[in-house]
């Protein structure tokens, strides 16, 4: 039996508020279990006796309010459960998007595969977590010493065995436990296992099929997916081998309780209203604790998938950045626009390009040329905040990473769309923008194609230049959208004919004159003929 993660309840504020609401609603129904205990009891009782029919009328109603509000109590746990699970779901996402953001370089704990299923099936199974485990694990906290109590101050007999013989059962749950946490772990690592490999073999599909070797990759799935399903069978098999241990110490405890009290019955040492009380409460105090083991095995994904999530967020928080030399102490300066001093990037321990100073104002279009290898696109990446960095690099006067990027917008050499219209690809990441807003950008990006027109996986359909130009019309579409300051497109006219490229540069042009920082890379000369002034990567700007 695990509880709640420590960590969680200090990060997330849904898990505090469900602990609450949990902790009352425990209480309300443990409440309604007594008050049904006793009005049964009553009607029993006054049957047997031949009481009044006022009073089996009393009872009666107490017995119907009784059901009713544990009904109500039941339902209230499950949308509570559910209303929880998704909060605490989406605030873990939030706070683990927000710390890879912050690590720009990456989190070498965690890698995209991990992540993904993390992100994804991996924090959904905090499904079962919070709507099966938890209730009952708040209603064995709470309830259970409630009902324990009861039944103690109608019989204190009963209510000694009931201590005696209720702490096996977490005992056993323990030894289950431990007997069982290397398979689940096993079974989550599997689950990683998979989703990495299956990323992988979709990322490299194309060269594959080229290669011909698509096929070969059927059997290492294969084995994959057959060794996910051998260690999700072994995870049922200790799942029903250890309800129906659970099960069976649990029915053995209410018989201890219910032979104890008929012998005492039949000696007359003891009336029936008291004992038909504790009969009637005795499987309700054992009742959460069993189904805190029934629930368990259900939700060891999600707290598997909630321990890897908390443990990144720690390193993510405990890794420090190196902050940028020669940059502002307090951060932040007076320049607008972009400014570079004495830039030195490196990637993989290697320097790739070095002392590089130059600015881009805002209203200004500037070309940064060189040839093919030259460090051009490892500059926009250190712009970004992508790749680790010496010097000063500051974009309206803050030091570039996650707060830089809100302000940025930029398209990288591959188009990267994606299946649908153009106009949706356009306006990915922002849906909600004013349709003039497409036009304009659809307009600078050359896009002479109906917005309309639907493409495949990867932008299927379009050219190579197509799809140039709609990416870059993606980006100016954000830029404008965001009214973000600075525009970055490395190479967007690769794919283009001289014409076309000249009247890009003409475009990205008036673009910068609406008072947009505009810094472009390329090795071809049409941009550079139409920007207000070209940063060449020299011998000296590269190692």
């Amino acid at each position: 039996m695990k509880p709640l993660d420590p960590r969680l309840v200090s990060r997330s504020r849904a898990a505090r508020g469900f602990l609450l609401s949990g902790a009352a609603l425990a209480l309300l129904q443990a409440g309604a279990m007594i008050a049904f205990a006793w009005s049964l009891t009553a009607l029993v009782t006054g049957f047997i006796g031949g009481a009044s029919t006022a009073a089996s009328g009393g009872a009666l109603a107490i017995l119907l309010a009784a059901a009713s509000v544990r009904a109500l109590a039941g339902w209230l746990w499950e949308w509570v459960g559910s209303a929880g699970a998704m909060r605490v779901k989406s605030e873990l996402r939030d706070d683990l998007l927000a710390a890879l953001e912050r690590q720009p370089r990456g989190n070498r704990g965690l890698t995209t595969a991990r992540a993904a299923t993390l992100l994804g099936p991996g924090l959904d199974a905090l499904d079962e977590y919070f709507g099966r485990y938890l209730p009952q694990l708040v209603l064995t906290v709470v309830a259970t010493p409630v009902l324990v109590i009861s039944v103690w101050m109608a019989d204190w007999v009963s209510g000694l065995i009931l201590v005696i013989v209720l702490p096996l059962i977490p005992l056993f749950m323990a030894l289950i436990g431990m007997a069982t946490g290397a398979v689940q772990r096993r079974q989550w690592q599997r689950l990683e296992s998979l989703s990495k490999g299956f990323l992988e073999v979709v990322g490299g599909l194309s060269t594959l099929m080229v290669f011909g070797r698509a096929e070969r990759q059927v059997g290492r799935i294969r084995d994959v997916t057959e060794a996910y399903r051998a260690s999700t069978m072994k995870v049922l098999r200790v799942t029903f081998l250890s309800g129906f241990t659970l099960e069976l110490a649990g029915s053995l405890s209410v018989a201890l309780v219910a032979v104890s009290i008929g012998l005492r019955l039949v000696a007359g040492d003891f009336t029936l209203a008291p004992g038909l009380f504790v009969l009637v409460l005795a499987p309700e105090v054992f009742l959460p604790i069993r189904n805190v083991g029934a629930a368990f095995h259900a939700s060891t994904a999600g707290l598997e998938a909630s321990r890897d999530a908390l443990d990144a967020l720690d390193q993510a928080e405990g890794a420090e950045v190196p902050p940028s030399r020669g940059a502002d102490p307090a951060g932040i300066t007076d320049a607008a626009g972009l400014r570079i001093r004495d830039l030195r990037v490196i990637r993989d321990g290697a320097v790739v390009l070095e002392g590089l100073s130059f600015d881009v104002a805002p209203g200004e279009f500037v070309v940064v040329t060189g040839d093919s290898g030259s460090g051009k696109s490892s500059l926009l990446s250190a712009i970004l905040g992508f790749a680790d960095l010496e010097g000063e690099v500051t974009i309206d006067g803050v030091p570039v990473g996650a707060a830089t990027r809100s302000n940025t917008s930029w398209a990288g050499q591959a188009p990267q769309l994606l299946a649908g219209t153009i106009a949706e690809n356009v306006r990915l990441g922002q849906p909600d923008a004013a349709a003039s807003l497409l036009e304009h950008a659809l307009r600078v990006g050359g896009v002479d194609l109906p917005g309309h027109r639907r493409l495949g996986p990867s932008g299927a359909g379009l050219s190579g230049g197509q799809a140039q130009r709609v990416a870059t019309a993606r980006a100016v579409h954000r830029l404008l959208a965001a009214d973000a300051r600075l525009l970055l497109l490395d190479e967007p006219s690769s794919a283009l004919d001289a014409d076309r490229e000249l009247e890009l540069g003409r475009r990205l042009r008036e673009l910068a004159r609406e008072g947009r920082a505009v810094l472009v890379t390329t090795h071809r000369p049409g941009l550079a003929e139409a920007a207000d002034r070209t940063v060449p990567l020299s011998e000296v700007a590269r190692v």
